[in-house]
């Protein structure tokens, strides 16, 4: 098998967003109210966001600076978690670390450099046989 094959079929490689986090740093993280679990059929944890106006919310800690989710666990650059992964809102969800080419996110590779953490290496998609 070629070598470059074994980064895509290695599903124990870590996620590059453990060790970062510095995107839950960086952003105001705002998405519509409904989305809070105060809502029905809202799943963010709505003790965990602030009112922006009567149609958006956004987590606690970054609508401040420094900004930094109230979700967020650990140290940037080290090792960090999402107390709230499941039910993280729209924002979050949307922030892709990869495109669906496989190409890592510049945005991505800008925020690590911030905190001296390396671009992320592109995944090699297999190709249809």
């Amino acid at each position: 098998m070629p070598a470059f094959l074994l980064r895509v079929l290695d599903m124990t490689e870590p996620n590059p967003c453990l060790e970062c986090g510095i995107c839950c740093t960086h952003f105001r993280i705002s998405f519509y109210w409904a989305e809070a679990d105060d809502a029905p059929g809202g799943f963010v944890p709505a003790h965990m966001t602030e009112k922006l106006n009567h149609h958006m919310r956004c987590m606690k800690g970054s609508n401040q600076m420094p900004r930094r989710c109230s979700a967020l666990e650990g140290v940037i650059g080290e090792a960090v978690s999402c107390s709230i992964y499941e039910n993280r809102p729209t924002p979050c969800r949307e922030f892709p670390v990869f495109f669906a080419d496989g190409t890592p996110n510049p945005k991505c590779d800008e925020l690590r450099a911030l905190i001296g953490l390396p671009a992320i290496e592109p995944w090699i998609l297999p190709t249809a046989a």
